[in-house]
């Protein structure tokens, strides 16, 4: 991920660095200029292939957690295929995002590759740079979507391993029977 050979930022390696820091398991990024949720992998898995579906192992989360922005969404849900993002209405709303694009250095496929972090990214107009007047609607249409994304925090497996003494074991590596993607315990 890193070594493709293209200089990272320095506020991408502070980022970064505090998604490390912190376990964070859910986020979102939130872009402009259509009106759809993307998941990982952003980035195809053959890379001089565009619009290739490039599933991680846990595919069926991603499009849960894809979903549930979708769905509580007033426009993505809207069946109306003549409308902004319409085109992605047969998909619900969703779509793999190397299916839709292919590009290196994401952020979804930064955390989920180095951290115990989901992220989908969320289009939430089809304006790439909105007006200020049109930002308190964008606002109302993407509030309760947000809240309902925000709620699957609590979905999936918790708990805190510990040791016989009952103290927790900090980088403890968890593994799912059928997932190829391990996640390491926090602080």
């Amino acid at each position: 991920f890193l070594s493709s050979g293209f200089q990272v930022a320095p506020e991408t390696k502070a980022v970064m660095k505090w998604l490390r820091s912190i376990p964070f398991v859910l986020s979102a990024s939130l872009h402009g200029g259509e009106l759809v949720v993307t998941y990982p992998y952003d980035y195809s898995r053959h890379p001089m292939e565009e619009k290739m579906f490039s599933p991680t192992p846990d595919e069926k989360m991603f499009k849960m957690l894809a979903k549930a922005y979708a769905d509580a969404h007033p426009v993505i849900s809207d069946r109306s295929e003549l409308r902004c993002g319409g085109n992605f209405v047969k998909r619900g709303g969703i779509i793999n995002g190397a299916e839709w694009y292919s590009f290196t250095g994401g952020m979804a496929d930064f955390n989920y590759l180095h951290t115990n972090c989901f992220e989908v990214t969320v289009e939430v107009g089809c304006e790439k740079f909105p007006l200020e007047e049109e930002l308190f609607t964008i606002w109302h249409e993407n509030r309760d979507a947000l809240l309902n994304y925000m709620e699957m925090v609590h979905r999936g497996i918790k708990g805190i391993v510990s040791d016989k003494f009952g103290n927790p074991i900090k980088n403890a590596r968890i593994s799912v029977r059928g997932i190829r993607h391990d996640v390491t315990t926090g602080n």
